[in-house]
């Protein structure tokens, strides 16, 4: 599993790094980043979570067989 921010999209609201913050973290701007690409397995619940939390839909869930 793959995970997309959008940093068109993003509003800095930060729910996804409320939600998975083992996956997400701020930057000094208070916008979205990815600690990790591709997501650690077991965190996929998580990852889906914080997508669909985001206000803005920022978040895209890749799923990869």
């Amino acid at each position: 599993m793959r995970v997309k921010i959008d940093g068109n999209r993003c509003q800095g609201h930060n729910r996804c790094v409320a939600v998975a913050p083992e996956i997400f973290e701020p930057d000094d701007e208070g916008l979205a980043l990815l600690k990790q690409d591709p997501i650690v397995p077991g965190q996929e619940n998580p990852a889906r979570r914080a997508a669909l939390s985001c206000p803005e839909r920022a978040i895209t869930v890749i799923e990869e067989d």
